[in-house]
C-alpha cells in the first residue's frame, strides 16, 4: 500500500511565511551576520546540511524553533491520515492483539474438526448398518453378515468419538498452555510495575504491552511495512507499489506527476524466487519506452538486468513485470523429462525446457520449422537435442541428420538415422536434401493425395502406419556454404528453401542451428520462413535480431544481456506471432542420451523402423530383453549358417540340428519346449529326408511368423 504524503501542490500559509522569513536570512552557504556573530566565518567543510554556527544563536533557536513547530505539525498531519490505513497503529495494535490470538488458538482446530467429521461418518455408517440389519424376514445367514457389519460399524464410530475427545483434550491443554504464556507476559510486567513504582508502573507496563502487541502487528497482512517505500527492492528483496513509481520515475519513464496503475497486487510467485506485478501505465505513455528503459528501470530496483523481466499485457500500455531475488538460470540445470518416457508421439507438444516461472515449455512442432542461433558454448548443441532426442523415442520418426562443423554431436544417432553426414561433406548433403526433395516430399505428398488432404495429419497416422514425421538438422550451414564450390551451394540453398516450403504440411520438420545467423550463415530466404526460434547468448543486439527478428533487442528482448553463466539459456520464440521468453532448455549430459538412444534403438528394433541394412533381424530380436526372443535369434541364426547351392539360409532343419544349435548358442532348450514356443501345422510336422534318413524338423518360414507374432518384427 502506499503511503499518503502531503502534495507539493497544496499551500501551507504558516510555512511559505516561515521559509519566506529564512530565506531573507539565508541566501548563500556561508555563516550570515548577526547580532550575535557579527562575523561570517564560512563552513569549511562546504557541506550545507551540517549545522550553520548562526542557528545556534538567539535569533537561530527562535527560527530553528518555528521551523520544528511547523514540521511537528507536518507530523502530526500524517501520523493522522495513516491512521486512518492499514499502516496506522490502531490497525497495528489490532492485528498483533489479532496474531496474538491466533498464536493462543492454534492449528488444532483442524484436526478436532476433522476428528469431528470422522465421528459424523463413523455414526451415519453405524445407522446405515443398523438399518440394514434391524430389517425383518431376512435369512440367517444374511442376518449374521449384516450383524457384524453392524458391529464393525459401532466399534469404528466408538473409536472415532475417542480419536474426537482426545482431539479436543489435547487443544484445550496447548491452547491453554499458550494463554497462560501470553496473558504473563501482560500480568507479570503489570503487577511488577504497580507493586515496585505503584500507578505509574502500571502505566508504563500497559503502555509496554501495547507497544508489544503494536510491534506484533507493524507489518500488514501482505507483509508490508510502513517505510518500504524509502528502499530499493536490492535491499530488501520486497516490491511495492509506491517503490514501482518511484521506479519508472527515477528511469524517466514516466513524470514525476504521474503514477502507474497496479491490476493486480505486487506479490511474491508461489516459488518464492521473484515478485511480479502487472500494470498500466500513464495514458499515452507508450509501452516501447518502459521494455527499452530495461537497464534504467533495473539499475532503479537495485537489481542486475538478468533479474528484470518486462513482457508486454494483453493490450498496448499494460506491462507484465518479474523481478527475480536471485539471478535466474545459474543453478543446476533442471533434470529432462525424456528420461522418464518410454516413448514419445512427435504429433504431440515436447517438453523444450523451463521458463522463468519454473514452468515446463512444449512446442508442437508439427508444420513447423526452426531456428537456434548463438555464440560457441551457448548450449545450441543441447537445445537441439530436445527435439532430436524426442524424435528418437518415436519409432516411427525419420532422421536425417547434417553437422557441418563435423563434429560429434550427431554421432550417437547414427545407428537409428535414416541419412547423416558427420564430416561437413556438401555432397553428402546434397545427396540428403535430393532424397527428401525427389523421395520422402513426393511420397507424402502422394499419401495426402491418396487420404484426400493436402496435408499429413495426427488423424490419419492414427489410422495409417504410412504417415510419419521426419526431422531434417542442418548444423552450420555456413560451413557447408564455405567448402562447396558456387554451384552446389546455389542447389544446398535451393532444395533446402523447397524442403522448408512444402515439406511443412507434409511430416518434414526442419531445425537450422548455427553461431550467428546471418545472410552468410543460412539465408535470409530460409531463415524468413523458419518460425520457431531460439537466440542463445549472441555478442551483439544485430545479432539477437538476426534470430528472434529485427527490433525485438530494442524491444527488450537482447540475447546478448545472458550471463555466460547461464548455459543453455535463451530467448525462446514459439512459431509466428508469440511472445518471446526466456526459457533455458532441458540437459541431458552424454551418459543420458545414450540412455535415451538406446531406448530409441530397441523402440525401433521391435517396430521394425531401424535404418534398412543396419540390423540383422536376429540381432534385432536379442535387443528385446526376452528368453523367447533369444531363442528365436539363435534358430534364425543357425538357418542363415547352413547356406544352400544357391547361397541363401536354408528353408528347412531338423529339429536335432536345431536344438544342437541352441545349445551351443547358451540358450538350451529340449525338443518338446522348441514345439511349444514354434507352433508348426500337420503338413509341417511331416518328415523329411535329411544325409540319407527321414527326420522330423521345422521351416524358416514358420519361425519367422512366430517372430511376427510374438514380437512384431520382421515382415
Amino acid at each position: 500500500m502506499s503511503i499518503e504524503t502531503t502534495p507539493a501542490s497544496t499551500p501551507d500559509p504558516e510555512w511559505e511565511r516561515l521559509v519566506a522569513g529564512l530565506a531573507d536570512k539565508v541566501d548563500s552557504p556561508l555563516l550570515q551576520k548577526t547580532a550575535d556573530t557579527p562575523v561570517n566565518r564560512p563552513d569549511l567543510l562546504g557541506d550545507t546540511p551540517l549545522t550553520p554556527e548562526w542557528v545556534r544563536t538567539s535569533a537561530g533557536w527562535r527560527t530553528r524553533a518555528a521551523v520544528g513547530k511547523v514540521n511537528s505539525t507536518r507530523a502530526f498531519r500524517r501520523w493522522v491520515r495513516r491512521q486512518g490505513g492499514e499502516h496506522g497503529h490502531g490497525a497495528q495494535l489490532f492485528r498483533g492483539m489479532r496474531r496474538t490470538f491466533l498464536w493462543v488458538q492454534g492449528t488444532e482446530g483442524v484436526q478436532v474438526a476433522t476428528a469431528r467429521r470422522e465421528v459424523q461418518q463413523a455414526q451415519a455408517d453405524y445407522k446405515t448398518a443398523k438399518w440394514g440389519h434391524d430389517k425383518r424376514l431376512l435369512p440367517g445367514p444374511e442376518k449374521n453378515k449384516r450383524r457384524v457389519v453392524m458391529e464393525k460399524a459401532f466399534a469404528g464410530s466408538v473409536t472415532a468419538m475417542g480419536k474426537y475427545k482426545s482431539a479436543q483434550k489435547d487443544a484445550r491443554t496447548r491452547r491453554a498452555i499458550r494463554g497462560t504464556l501470553a496473558a504473563a507476559a501482560v500480568a507479570v510486567p503489570e503487577g511488577a510495575g504497580i507493586y515496585l513504582i505503584g500507578g505509574t508502573g502500571g502505566v508504563i507496563a500497559t503502555g509496554s504491552a501495547l507497544l508489544a502487541l503494536a510491534l506484533i502487528g507493524r507489518r500488514t497482512m501482505g507483509g508490508e511495512l510502513y517505510d518500504d517505500h524509502d528502499v530499493k527492492f536490492g535491499d530488501t528483496l520486497k516490491l511495492t507499489d509506491s517503490m514501482l513509481n518511484k521506479v519508472y520515475r527515477d528511469a524517466k519513464v514516466i513524470g514525476g506527476d504521474e503514477v502507474v496503475e497496479l491490476l493486480t497486487p505486487c506479490t511474491l510467485t508461489a516459488d518464492g524466487k521473484a515478485w511480479e506485478v502487472t500494470l498500466d501505465l500513464p495514458s499515452g505513455t507508450p509501452l516501447k519506452k518502459a521494455l527499452t528503459a530495461k537497464t534504467g528501470v533495473a539499475s532503479a530496483l537495485g537489481v542486475k538486468v538478468q533479474q528484470l523481466h518486462q513482457a508486454p499485457g494483453d493490450r498496448e500500455g499494460r506491462l507484465q513485470m518479474r523481478v527475480s531475488l536471485h539471478l535466474p538460470f545459474t543453478g543446476k540445470p533442471t533434470p529432462g523429462p525424456l528420461l522418464a518416457v518410454d516413448c514419445v508421439n512427435l504429433w504431440l507438444a515436447i517438453p523444450m525446457g523451463v521458463n522463468l516461472r519454473g514452468q515446463g515449455v512444449s512446442t508442437s512442432w508439427v508444420e513447423r520449422s526452426g531456428l537456434f542461433g548463438g555464440e560457441p558454448g551457448a548450449g545450441k548443441s543441447a537445445a537441439a537435442n530436445d527435439l532430436l532426442l524426442a524424435a528418437a523415442l518415436d519409432p516411427t520418426v525419420a532422421l536425417y541428420l547434417c553437422d557441418g562443423k563435423a563434429g560429434a554431436d550427431i554421432t550417437p544417432f547414427e545407428q537409428i538415422a535414416a541419412m547423416y553426414d558427420t564430416d561437413g561433406d556438401p555432397e553428402r548433403l546434397l545427396e540428403i536434401l535430393e532424397h527428401i526433395w525427389t523421395v520422402e516430399i513426393p511420397r507424402r505428398r502422394a499419401l495426402a493425395k491418396e487420404h484426400g488432404s493436402r496435408k499429413l495429419t495426427a488423424e490419419m497416422a492414427g489410422k495409417d502406419p504410412r504417415v510419419n514425421l521426419a526431422v531434417l538438422l542442418v548444423d552450420e550451414w555456413s560451413s557447408y556454404g564455405a567448402a562447396a564450390d558456387r554451384k552446389v551451394r546455389e542447389e544446398l540453398e535451393r532444395l533446402l528453401r523447397l524442403i522448408v516450403q512444402q515439406g511443412r504440411a507434409l511430416g518434414i520438420i526442419t531445425l537450422c542451428a548455427t553461431q550467428k545467423p546471418d545472410a552468410d550463415s543460412v539465408p535470409s530466404g530460409i531463415r524468413d520462413i523458419l518460425s520457431i526460434r531460439w537466440a542463445m547468448r549472441c555478442l551483439t543486439p544485430q545479432a539477437s535480431d538476426t534470430i528472434l527478428g529485427q527490433g525485438y533487442a530494442a524491444a527488450g528482448h537482447n540475447a546478448q544481456d545472458i550471463l555466460k553463466s547461464q548455459r543453455g539459456v535463451g530467448i525462446y520464440m514459439d512459431g509466428e506471432g508469440a511472445e518471446p521468453e526466456l526459457t533455458r532448455g532441458y540437459y541431458y549430459d552424454d551418459d543420458e542420451v545414450d540412455l535415451i538412444l538406446g531406448r530409441a534403438y530397441e523402440l525401433r528394433a521391435k517396430a521394425g523402423t531401424l535404418p534398412a541394412g543396419s540390423v540383422s533381424l536376429s540381432e534385432q530380436l536379442r535387443a528385446v530383453d526376452d528368453d523367447g526372443a533369444r531363442v528365436l535369434a539363435a534358430l534364425l541364426d543357425a538357418f542363415d549358417a547352413h547356406v544352400g547351392d544357391d547361397e541363401m539360409p536354408s528353408e528347412w532343419l531338423p529339429g536335432a540340428v536345431l536344438v544342437d544349435a541352441l545349445v551351443a548358442a547358451g540358450t538350451p532348450l529340449s525338443a518338446d519346449s522348441l514345439g511349444r514356443l514354434v507352433v508348426r501345422t500337420d503338413d509341417e510336422k511331416g518328415k523329411r529326408p535329411w544325409q540319407g534318413s527321414r527326420v522330423v524338423g521345422y521351416p524358416r518360414s514358420r519361425v519367422l511368423i512366430t517372430v511376427r507374432d510374438r514380437f512384431g518384427l520382421g515382415e
